[in-house]
């Protein structure tokens, strides 16, 4: 045989042994990835693109869709998560309280920022305390991955349009008054029809600061000791709210937690909430919990 007859035999023979090779290797890459929808005709299992924000504002109520927590799990997680992180301020020590928690605004603001983090990198996390073992989170988005960022809190009237995002009509501080107008609705003046997370709304024309608020606990989930109890859940006949009370001159102001039947027979009638009470302005729900105008 010529010695090119056997450069051509050997030529052709690596060739078909890379080929060989090439093919073995793609076989193994496509039996480990999932199979397309196209190809199988069921869903991927591959990582979703992100999809676009909704825009809309179902309730016209300024609050863009993308933030409203529509899956009953996610509200019940919200609502969860918000109650147990509020209602330990009124338990720790004052000097743990975070510094920025300076008045009624102010804790709902933190609670609330906090309620939408995930456990990665949470709240339960950063303060080193151990959370009920099946607290879950909000899963449709995690603070401050939003359209918004970290500016959670609408400041101005008006049905939300796009333009909003970044037009400054959030931003991360609001105070009562604006967490009443633009972020909450009006739910009744009944306070039996209130729910964990619920907050009630005052209009006190007697103190600097008109507009005070508290945030229904109901039964909660810590003792007087801030320590998780099986006692302290729904089989507790007491219901609570907590708050801050904001300054008042020199005074820096304090968490507490109250009963609820205390502070239906408060000694200022003008704190109770009751209907007849016209300083008392009901019982107010996030807009991400609406459900309907």
């Amino acid at each position: 045989m010529s010695l090119a007859r056997q450069w051509k035999i050997w030529t052709v023979a690596f060739c078909s042994a890379l080929l060989v090779m090439g093919a073995a290797k793609l076989a193994k890459v496509t039996a480990s990835e999932p199979i397309s929808k196209a190809a199988s005709g069921t869903p991927s299992t591959r990582t979703k693109l992100p999809t676009a924000p909704d825009l809309g504002d179902r309730f016209s109520d300024g609050t863009p869709n993308f933030l409203r927590l529509d899956s009953p799990a996610d509200q019940d997680a919200f609502r969860r998560r918000f109650v147990l992180i509020a209602e330990f301020q009124a338990l720790r020590p004052e000097q743990d309280v975070p510094k920025e928690i300076n008045d009624c605004a102010a804790l709902l603001r933190y609670s609330y920022r906090n309620a939408l983090r995930g456990r990665d990198d949470s709240w339960e996390i950063e303060n080193r305390v151990k959370p009920p073992s099946a607290l879950p989170s909000v899963e449709k988005y995690r603070y401050p991955a939003t359209p918004v960022g970290a500016d959670l809190f609408r400041i101005r009237p008006g049905r939300f349009v796009p333009t909003d995002i970044k037009d400054g009509s959030f931003a991360e501080f609001a105070d009562a008054k604006t967490l009443k107008n633009f972020n909450t609705h009006f739910i009744s003046k009944d306070i039996r029809v209130a729910q964990p997370g619920d907050l009630l709304f005052y209009r006190q024309l007697e103190q600097d600061t008109a507009f005070h608020s508290m945030i229904f606990i109901a039964h909660g989930e810590w003792n007087s000791a801030g320590v998780l109890e099986k006692n302290v859940g729904p089989e507790s006949a007491n219901q609570y709210v907590v708050y801050h009370t904001g300054p008042d001159g020199k005074d820096r102001g304090e968490m507490r937690r109250m009963r609820l039947t205390d502070l239906l027979q408060h000694p200022s009638p003008r704190w109770r909430p009751i209907p007849g009470n016209n300083n008392f302005l009901g019982v107010y729900r996030w807009n991400i919990l609406r459900e309907q105008n």
